[in-house]
């Protein structure tokens, strides 16, 4: 075993690995809680071909840290600190677009699955996935592939076969702007009421506006509404 690797600097945390072959694949880990981080590395390390390059704990570091590590693989946390998970994913995706990216996250869901995938994942985990299925993910996705756990594979087909528009019509695509400022501050947990005294319209106005936006996003309810609201917005956030 060689000696521990010590070099840090503010933001990242270059942990202890064992140094492989030059043909070794390089993984970029990006997890904002330092014990998760350090779990999902020592998982990746205990294979002999793959390495940790570098661990990152802020959404700041990240596009330094794939310039300089020219990483293969990212795994990024859906729900970093800073709420920005999926606008890591989606610059990850522009800048490096043939690097796959695998998301390990605490919601398993389809619509956060379907969001993430959208953005540019290849891969998405619910983090209470064992070890061994997020390194057979890894190896999946660095052979060109796409991951999506079993549980949440069957999730995502029964949402396709009972509402094939629902999971992949994203909001922005299908609502004017006024209709998604609404269903904005919806899932953000205003009232219809509160809603019309922050947009300076009528409370019928905006439920007309909330009918519009059900009729569109094929929801049969108040209560779906704020359900795929709360979270679309969520997802958004990366939370």
């Amino acid at each position: 075993m060689q000696p521990i690797d010590s070099d840090t600097f503010v933001g990242v945390d270059r942990s202890v690995r064992r140094e492989r072959s030059n043909g070794s694949y390089k993984i970029l880990v990006i997890d904002d809680q330092p014990l998760a981080r350090r779990g999902l590395a020592l998982t990746i390390e205990s294979e002999d071909d793959l390495r940790v390059c570098c661990e990152c704990g802020c959404a700041e570091q990240v596009m330094q840290d794939v310039d300089s590590r020219t990483p293969d693989l990212a795994v990024v946390d859906l729900s970093l600190g800073t709420g920005a998970g999926m606008d890591v994913i989606r610059t990850l995706h522009i800048s490096k677009p043939n690097m796959p990216i695998l998301v390990i996250s605490a919601h398993d869901d389809p619509l956060h699955a379907a969001h993430a995938m959208r953005a540019g994942a290849r891969g998405y985990l619910s983090r209470s996935e064992d070890a061994e299925t997020v390194v057979v993910a890894i190896r999946r996705l660095l052979r060109g592939g796409v991951f999506v756990s079993d549980a949440l594979n069957e999730k995502l087909l029964l949402g396709l076969a009972s509402d094939p528009d629902a999971l992949f019509l994203s909001p922005p695509e299908v609502l004017s702007r006024r209709e998604l400022q609404v269903f904005e501050l919806t899932g953000r947990g205003l009232s219809t009421s509160d809603i019309a005294g922050r947009l300076k319209v009528s409370v019928k106005t905006i439920e007309s506006y909330r009918h519009r936006i059900k009729t569109k996003l094929h929801l049969h309810s108040a209560t779906e509404l704020v359900q795929h609201a709360v979270r679309w917005v969520d997802g958004e956030r990366g939370l």
